[in-house]
């Protein structure tokens, strides 16, 4: 399936809102259940106030924030950045992940200081690893998380 999803800059307004601290910022709306639990929404919200724009954004069908994407880190000296993304429990098996990789893809080629994007995925993620694989990247190590275990590093190179 393609998704016709976009990719809308996040503002701290719209953590905010995702947080229940304010109003939307504009007319989107969420699925039910919201798009992630409260810690990664206040993570991301840090990272944001981190890294600025671009690099972290909303995923959007429809006028409905879908999921996220963003930059985990900033460009290394070697011009490296990770990336990550979810999408909402209720709004998955639509494209909208792959749909927002690519899209992000598309930002870090028209940005000079990005020369690789790198991910992780855990071992058992198959549909993220499907994502990866949709938009190019290739299977370039492992690592391990604390929370999830045993990790599959990705790596695009852009240019």
């Amino acid at each position: 399936m393609v998704s016709g999803a976009i990719l809308v800059e996040a503002m701290d307004a719209h953590f905010a809102w995702m947080l229940d601290e304010g109003p939307p910022p504009d007319r989107l709306s969420l699925p039910p259940g919201g798009i992630d639990e409260a810690w990664v929404l206040r993570w991301l919200r840090r990272n944001l106030a981190r890294f600025g724009q671009p690099g972290n954004w909303l995923v959007v069908a429809d006028g409905e924030v879908v999921g996220l994407c963003s930059h985990k880190t900033g460009p290394n000296a070697d011009g490296a950045v990770e990336i990550g993304y979810g999408v909402a429990a209720e709004r998955r098996r639509c494209g909208h992940a792959t749909r927002a990789v690519a899209l992000a893809v598309e930002a870090a080629q028209r940005d000079p200081r990005i020369r690789r994007l790198v991910a992780e995925t855990a071992v058992g993620n198959r549909p993220s690893q499907r994502v990866l694989e949709a938009n190019g990247f290739a299977k370039t190590g492992t690592s391990v998380d604390a929370d999830e275990g045993d990790m599959i590093v990705w790596s695009l190179e852009i240019g």
